[in-house]
């Protein structure tokens, strides 16, 4: 067998991934807020407390770079944006934003697959919407989910509206008025584990 007969299927193994990393397109009125391929518009901000409403200032910026580290990592390849959380790591948290903020009203859409007992977060304006391998890793109001599947692709949707979010995954309310600051980024965090999230997209609303 040649060399070149050896190579094939790692060719086609890797076309077939950068084909899937390319299907993705925002829904009609929507735009991506994240590339599939690298960090652009995405950033690390500097931490303030819970009932500070300021998200912080922009600390780096990660345009044209495909990893970010702080006390989480954050890689981007093949469409989705991995958030992995080293063992030694785990009494700290990482978190990772877009560099734009959002003021208007609008409706987020992103999917997210979760390791085992996975534990991370996203952040709509700054507050944080639980975001875990819910059945294992709970909490215990979203550990009767039925709709949620384990170790595979989930959809949460969030609308927000005059500073009420409404959250949910694959239709099941997670937070039916989870209250926002006026402004502020998107995030994901890094606290245990390993998430992968993809086809992160928003609209805004009148």
């Amino acid at each position: 067998m040649t060399l070149r007969h050896l190579l094939l299927p790692f060719v086609a193994i890797s076309l077939l991934s950068t084909a899937q990393a390319e299907d993705f397109t925002p829904e009609p009125g929507f735009i991506s807020l994240f590339n599939g391929k690298d960090l652009s518009g995405w950033c690390f901000r500097e931490k303030t407390k819970k009932d500070n409403p300021n998200p912080g200032a922009i600390l780096a910026k990660f345009d044209g770079q495909t990893e970010a580290k702080d006390a989480g990592r954050y890689f981007a390849k093949d469409g989705i944006l991995t958030v992995s959380f080293p063992t030694e790591a785990d009494k700290l948290t990482g978190q990772f934003y877009t560099v734009q903020e959002f003021p208007k009203n609008f409706i987020l859409k992103m999917q997210f697959r979760a390791s085992v007992n996975a534990d991370s977060g996203i952040f709509i304006r700054k507050p944080q919407l639980q975001c875990r391998d819910y059945l294992v890793a709970g909490p215990d109001a979203y550990k009767t989910l039925k709709n949620y599947k384990a170790q595979d692709w989930n959809q949460i949707e969030v609308t927000v509206k005059d500073g009420v979010a409404l959250c949910t995954c694959n239709g099941e309310v997670l937070e039916a008025a989870l209250a926002l600051p006026a402004t502020g980024p998107i995030g994901v965090e890094g606290d245990r584990g390993q998430m992968e999230y993809r086809h992160i997209q928003i609209k805004e609303l009148p």
